[in-house]
């Protein structure tokens, strides 16, 4: 009870501030029917100044980190909100009002445990970057090595406690009062939310995920990320090499360098294929501001809070349904998302798999250059709730990062699309993988795991039975009789089945030689 009346007493606070800032004026001159026209009466005062992007970014930043988050994620979705708000909205990345340079010190020295001056022959009072959660300072190592310095804002766990009680107590109150919204797992969405920025908030998963990062790509020239100074790095202050660089979005700069910008795509298509097919694991925060070309072409990435990843399976997923696509095969397109939990299995299968024909075939055989992934993602979404299937939070990640890089890749050259540098590494990936021969070296890989694990699960079996047999619980003879002709039975199995592994093993064998 004590929590919904904050929460409520919170959400009245949030309609001020966007009263204040005149966020919901434009949603009572498109005479918006969510809810009831009163409530827009009574909250858009109609006085606020400046385009509704900047009033909504100005109205974010007063109400907290989350809420600039909330933003921030908004930013990339230029074909839900338009590419002027989403531009505007963009200022909330890394340009926000900094804490004084004499709390960032003061955190460094209480985090590190040692004074300032011994840890830095130099730190600059003005941050280069300020975002929701830390700021960034330039610094030179007592040792002379320019780094770049992250710390935490002050208190910023605390006010994220705060809006995350609040979101979460948000989404249950959607979840049981708005049938029709519980297929966007509202509650899930938070918690997903949650997770994330509770490893934003310790810098040392952030150095981690950097360093995992520059080993995958250790043998990748073309990719760089900044290496780790562990030795300056805590939960609230991490410290990186310094690295410089022009921003992906700043085609004139780029140009102005000598840089080719197909090439510049080519490098960053590929480094995209790598990180989300080869490794399962990629830069979740891919906006220009954290994408740099340095003075040699070469690919700098920076700011590793937010990381992706994808499962062998969840990978095989989309790589089946980049063939069922590509074949215009849109019953098999619609048994993998059958096979992959997306939809239920039943008589709409078909009617899916009608849908599905009915948004793809119109883009079928154009040139990329040519085709609206706004508009295809828009009706995807409709395809979604008219057959009630949940949203997946675990790829909102991913979806997120190919509509930054595809309006990265219009930016630069507008007649070309990132996806047409990519596609002949993606082929390679889905024959290498999702060919009838990997089927076969995937099932017997799973069937060789199966088997290793069977010796200990009957041991322990074995060991229950004769625990229990010795305890207060008696089993009937008979009934020790029919588990140890189990057993027997068991390891009769296993034997079966290493034959059959074997057999298996040899077909792979002899239908690759025939390749």
């Amino acid at each position: 009870m004590l929590r919904s009346i904050r929460s409520i007493g919170r959400l009245i606070g949030i309609a001020r501030t966007l009263r204040r800032h005149d966020v919901l004026t434009p949603l009572r001159e498109a005479e918006f029917k969510a809810g009831p026209a009163w409530a827009l009466h009574l909250f858009a005062s109609g006085k606020g100044t400046g385009r509704p992007g900047e009033r909504l970014t100005r109205a974010l930043t007063e109400l907290g980190p989350s809420f600039i988050k909330l933003g921030q994620v908004l930013s990339t979705r230029a074909d839900l909100i338009g590419t002027t708000m989403a531009e505007d909205l963009s200022a909330l990345q890394d340009r926000l009002p900094p804490f004084s340079a004499h709390e960032a010190k003061a955190t460094v020295e209480a985090e590190l445990g040692r004074p300032l001056d011994q840890l830095f022959a130099d730190f600059e009072d003005d941050p280069i970057s300020a975002a929701s959660i830390a700021q960034v300072h330039l610094a030179v190592t007592s040792e002379g090595a320019p780094v770049a310095v992250k710390v935490l804002r002050p208190e910023i766990e605390r006010a994220f406690e705060r809006d995350l009680d609040f979101l979460t107590w948000l989404a249950a109150l959607i979840e049981r009062t708005q049938p029709r919204l519980r297929r966007f797992k509202p509650r899930q969405v938070v918690e997903l939310f949650e997770r994330q920025v509770r490893l934003e908030m310790d810098l040392r998963m952030e150095a981690a995920a950097a360093s995992e990062l520059a080993e995958n790509f250790r043998e990748d020239p073309g990719y760089r990320t900044p290496a780790v100074d562990w030795d300056r790095t805590s939960r609230r202050v991490l410290t990186m090499e310094r690295l410089h660089g022009i921003p992906m979005d700043d085609r004139a700069a780029l140009v102005a360098a000598g840089h080719d910008l197909e090439a510049i795509l080519a490098k960053a298509a590929e480094i995209f294929f790598k990180q989300v097919f080869r490794d399962g694991f990629f830069h979740g925060d891919q906006h220009p501001g954290n994408m740099l070309v340095d003075e040699d072409g070469n690919i700098v990435a920076v700011d590793f809070g937010i990381m992706g990843r994808l499962d062998h399976k969840t990978r095989a997923f989309l790589a089946d349904m980049l063939i069922a696509t590509l074949a215009r095969d849109y019953r098999a397109l619609a048994e993998v998302h059958i096979e992959a939990g997306y939809l239920p299995r039943g008589p709409q299968v078909d009617t899916f798999a009608q849908a599905l024909r009915s948004v793809c075939e119109p883009i079928m055989g154009k040139p990329l250059s040519e085709i609206s992934f706004a508009r295809l993602l828009a009706q995807l979404l409709q395809l979604t709730e008219s057959f009630d299937m949940p949203v997946q939070p675990s790829l909102l990640i991913l979806q997120k990062n190919m509509l930054i890089a595809e309006g990265i890749s219009r930016l630069l050259v507008p007649g070309l699309n990132i996806w047409t540098l990519a596609q002949p590494m993606i082929e390679d990936w889905v024959r290498d993988n999702r060919s009838p021969e990997a089927r076969i070296r995937e099932t017997a890989d799973a069937w060789l795991e199966r088997l290793q694990r069977l010796p200990q699960t009957l041991d322990d079996l074995e060991k229950v039975a004769q625990s229990i047999s010795r305890g207060g619980l008696r089993l009937d003879p008979e009934a020790l009789a029919v588990m140890n002709q189990g057993q027997r039975a068991s390891r009769r199995h296993i034997a079966f089945l290493w034959w059959a592994i074997a057999a298996l093993a040899l077909t792979v064998l002899l239908v690759v030689s025939m390749d």
